[in-house]
């Protein structure tokens, strides 16, 4: 039998099985979500170019952008904070604003195991708080879902963007795949850039020696307090986590299927209280998390 064409690489097909078990972990995650106030929106899968550009750092590389009959540069969307934000400057809703989305993106990266060009993500967010309640509330929600589609090991993973203060970016970047790498490996990456070993060994002692400030510890009491979440159990201080995205500000989160750190991430996120300025040039607060979700069913087995 002559076979069809294939779809091109890091795209692919979804058989029914599998496209309907997505479904059935998008309303379990749906119905947790709204028992905490988050309510959905849908935003266009293809954005102005500018509207994603300088919002991501150096992974703005990745975007997939292009020119309409009109000559107009357009991109399809990376993910879902961005038009988000672009949304909230827009309509203005009353604030402050809990949203959940799902909804397909791409990036023009080397697909992977759990990694691919087109893929959905599921993001729930609080804009107009800069209340730490609001952290608590996205990570509690984020560690209920997990456990309300049999992941019951999940842990997740907390640190502070203010704990890479004064420290370079290319720094920042190769710390983040330390549970990866390993530390050789950050090493070997830093010094492939031409940073001085003393300066890198300086950066590495600096962070893995660093402590919850004040705001993360009041993070990890909320959440014992209000959602029952106990340090060191459901929630760890990881001072490695560094997140890659530039739109981070404050707390940044990885959720894990199980105490492994170098176990692939599920889902992440994190406050970003400038991206939204970005298009209003009005200081609006925000928090989210988004669940890969072709990631977290293959954790589902």
């Amino acid at each position: 039998m002559q076979k069809g064409l294939p779809t091109p690489k890091g795209f692919r097909d979804l058989a029914p099985t599998l496209a309907k078990k997505k479904r059935e972990v998008i309303l379990k995650i749906a119905g947790v979500l709204e028992e905490f106030g988050f309510e959905p929106i849908e935003t266009p899968t293809i954005e102005f170019a500018e509207t994603l550009k300088g919002k991501y750092g150096e992974e703005e590389k990745l975007i997939y952008g292009f020119k309409d009959r009109g000559g107009r540069d357009l991109a399809l969307r990376y993910d879902l904070t961005v038009p988000l934000a672009r949304y909230v400057a827009t309509y203005n809703p009353p604030l402050p604003f809990r949203r959940y989305q799902i909804g397909q993106v791409f990036r023009g990266e080397n697909p992977q195991a759990g990694r691919y060009r087109e893929f959905t993500q599921f993001d729930f967010d609080t804009v107009g708080s800069a209340n730490l309640e609001e952290d608590t509330k996205i990570i509690g929600a984020a560690i209920k879902s997990a456990k309300h589609l049999g992941i019951e090991s999940s842990q997740m993973l907390i640190n502070d963007r203010k704990n890479f203060e004064k420290i370079p970016q290319d720094v920042i970047r190769a710390i983040d795949k330390m549970h990866k790498v390993g530390e050789k490996g950050v090493k070997e990456e830093l010094l492939a850039k031409n940073l001085a070993l003393d300066d890198i060994e300086n950066h590495l002692f600096k962070i893995k020696n660093a402590k919850p400030a004040a705001e993360l510890e009041k993070i990890f009491n909320l959440l014992e307090k209000d959602h029952g979440l106990k340090k060191d159990k459901d929630v760890l201080f990881d001072a490695t986590l560094a997140r890659g995205l530039d739109y981070y500000t404050g707390a940044i989160f990885e959720l894990k299927p199980s105490g492994d750190p170098k176990s692939l991430s599920i889902g992440s996120g994190g406050r970003y209280d400038n991206l939204i300025s970005m298009f209003s040039k009005k200081e609006t607060p925000a928090v989210g998390f988004s669940f890969g979700l072709d990631r977290l069913i293959e954790a589902l087995g």
